[in-house]
């Protein structure tokens, strides 16, 4: 056993990695999750329906080519907690990984097939100056990982906006109006472009991206996929 790994041990050993969702002690082999929480993620499976409930929410001008979210997002939920570390809780590793872990989950059934592009819903930069990251990036990275596919930055958030958090539909939709700007839009021109962003709730941001990166580059084909899917309980 190399100096490295003695170490890795004794610090868990000190300092024992927990399950993000019941806080218990992972084993050898656990990463994040402990095999009974991984097993019970509810996961959503949308990915491998053409016309889906997230078509369904995000329907509006633009068209979605394909759409995916890893689980369902219910506010009492304690998977729900992670989407929350992630982007308040400075934990941006917690993004990365969630990402590579769904997107090895989705990635045998060809969801990524034919994606040039992976972009990441922007957050203006003061907001990212105070948070320390943008947990889209993280999310796109994590993908990236898995699927090779590269990370763009040709979206970008032209102004800031509030938080969308406790706003009506129509609140969020007016919210996001006008926000995102495209930069050098010809690299997008027939491209496939995956949008990526942590939840989807009205669907508001993901559908003022779509349109912001449809009226610059006409030609892209757009999907999305995000970590997790709002759903009335």
């Amino acid at each position: 056993m190399g100096i490295k790994s003695w170490l890795t041990d004794f610090v868990s050993l000190i300092f024992p990695d927990v399950c993000e969702v019941c806080d218990s002690t992972l084993v050898h082999g656990e990463k994040m999750l402990c095999l009974h929480c991984m097993y019970d993620i509810p996961r959503t499976k949308l990915h491998k329906d053409s016309f889906s409930e997230i078509h369904k929410r995000l329907a509006g001008n633009i068209p979605i080519n394909k759409a995916a979210s890893f689980f369902y997002y219910y506010k009492e939920n304690p998977y729900a907690r992670m989407i929350q570390k992630a982007k308040y809780n400075n934990r941006p590793r917690l993004a990365f990984d969630l990402a590579e872990m769904f997107a090895g989950e989705i990635q045998p059934d060809g969801f990524f097939n034919d994606i040039d592009t992976i972009i990441p819903v922007p957050i203006h930069w003061v907001k990212e100056l105070k948070r320390g990251y943008n947990q889209s990036r993280k999310i796109a990275e994590g993908i990236s990982s898995v699927t090779g596919i590269p990370v763009a930055d040709n979206l970008i958030a032209a102004r800031s906006h509030a938080t969308q958090t406790r706003r009506s539909s129509f609140e969020r939709w007016l919210n996001t109006r006008s926000i995102f700007a495209v930069e050098n839009p010809e690299e997008l021109d027939h491209k496939h472009i995956l949008i990526v962003d942590d939840v989807i709730t009205t669907g508001a941001t993901l559908l003022r991206c779509a349109e912001a990166i449809h009226t610059a580059a006409p030609t892209a084909t757009i999907s999305v996929a995000t970590l997790a899917f709002t759903r009335p309980t």
